[in-house]
């Protein structure tokens, strides 16, 4: 038996009055998470803890099989595991994105979608104008970037994995004075903040950007700070090899901490146009010489941070026909025996262009079973009539397994 976890990053939504009260996934062609849903179990799953943030970290730590209360420090530790980034005892890892601000607002939290390219350029000058032996940046992947302080750096140092920090996806539109860091040593993290202003206004990769009627990247925004956290494998814990096919360094990290395989796939952008047969692909690969393997999906959410009904609407299309029923006409071609499981992290609303913590429908369908189910379609409203709750989302991995 082959195990696969297919993962539609922010899929879950509301109901919209441009969709004649439909939620994206209603209004999406799912006729293969339709087929799922008709011939599996279906029902609701909380990923995120009461009181715990919720992001797709603290969401995929219990898609993962790991309770998020035991063992969570922060997004950036997970982020600087996938960059090969080794922290030493007392280093804190803040998530470091590239974005644009506007008017003292925030207008981009992504700096539009901003390339590796580009952002490798601003992330070397950062290097050069701020960093220092306690003080340094890592490129990652489009906006998405890293920093690392060490304890050589401030006194504060250890007390800055507890500093208040906001999400920058979650203020678009809102003024940033508002939601700048704050704690103890909050004027560290400021000041690196407000600096990197001075030195990306005005570089050549942002004049060009601003020629080609792009939003320039005006500034960093650090946040989803912590240390390393300390998590047993998941070969140990579940005595089966797994591997993590994704674009976002976020679920690489916790993959690579977890002792995953943690594959490369050329093209995988964590947007709308990302390499989505080069994912299923090496996911089929992957099967191959591992047990389980998770497919992670990034566009629903992205889409649903920027309040983008259509772009949502095509997302979810995509990833129910070139991830879900590629890989399931690809094994049942191959008559092997498979168990798969699809959902959503946590909701992204277009409402609130941000996470919420509410449960996310599931389906888990076996291939070699023949369920009986009264869903018809994978949407929040059909699965209205599932009275399946699984209220601690890290239990979910124990039951996929063996049920």
């Amino acid at each position: 038996m082959k195990y696969l976890i297919l993962i539609g990053d922010g899929m879950s939504d509301l109901p919209l009055k441009q969709l004649n009260g439909k939620t994206p996934l209603e209004a999406s062609k799912t006729p293969n998470m339709d087929f799922l849903a008709q011939n599996g179990r279906c029902g609701w799953v909380s990923n995120i803890p009461k009181g715990m943030p919720p992001g797709s970290d603290v969401a995929a730590t219990s898609i993962f099989g790991y309770d998020p209360k035991a063992c969570y420090t922060g997004r950036g530790p997970l982020e600087a595991a996938s960059l090969n980034v080794k922290l030493k005892k007392g280093d804190i890892a803040f998530r470091c994105n590239l974005v644009t601000v506007k008017d003292g607002l925030m207008d981009s939290f992504t700096a539009d979608h901003i390339t590796t390219k580009e952002a490798k350029k601003l992330i070397g000058t950062l290097n050069k104008k701020l960093g220092n032996r306690g003080i340094k940046f890592y490129t990652g992947l489009s906006y998405r970037h890293l920093l690392v302080v060490s304890p050589t750096s401030n006194a504060y140092t250890p007390l800055l994995a507890k500093l208040a920090c906001a999400p920058p996806h979650d203020i678009t539109g809102r003024k940033i004075e508002e939601f700048l860091p704050e704690g103890a040593g909050e004027h560290l993290i400021k000041f690196l903040m407000k600096e990197s202003i001075m030195h990306l206004l005005e570089h050549p990769v942002n004049i060009n950007r601003i020629k080609n009627k792009k939003r320039p990247a005006t500034m960093i925004w650090l946040w989803g700070q912590g240390e390393a956290p300390q998590m047993e494998s998941f070969k140990k814990k579940y005595r089966a090899s797994a591997a993590v096919i994704t674009a976002v360094h976020l679920l690489k990290g916790l993959g690579k901490i977890l002792g995953m395989g943690t594959p490369d796939i050329k093209g995988a952008t964590g947007f709308l146009d990302t390499n989505y047969k080069g994912k299923a692909d090496t996911a089929l690969k992957m099967l191959k010489k591992h047990d389980v393997v998770f497919v992670h999906v990034e566009a629903p959410d992205e889409c649903g941070h920027m309040g983008d009904v259509k772009g949502k609407i095509k997302s979810i299309s995509d990833f129910d026909e070139k991830i879900v029923g590629y890989l399931i006409n690809k094994l049942k071609k191959s008559q092997k025996d498979f168990r798969m499981l699809v959902l959503p992290d946590h909701p992204t609303p277009i409402k609130f262009m941000t996470h919420t913590s509410d449960p996310v429908p599931f389906i888990l369908y076996d291939s070699t079973k023949k369920a009986e189910s009264r869903i018809k379609k994978f949407n929040e409203k059909e699965l209205k009539k599932s009275k399946v709750l699984i209220k601690n989302g890290h239990t979910m991995m124990n039951k996929f397994l063996t049920i």
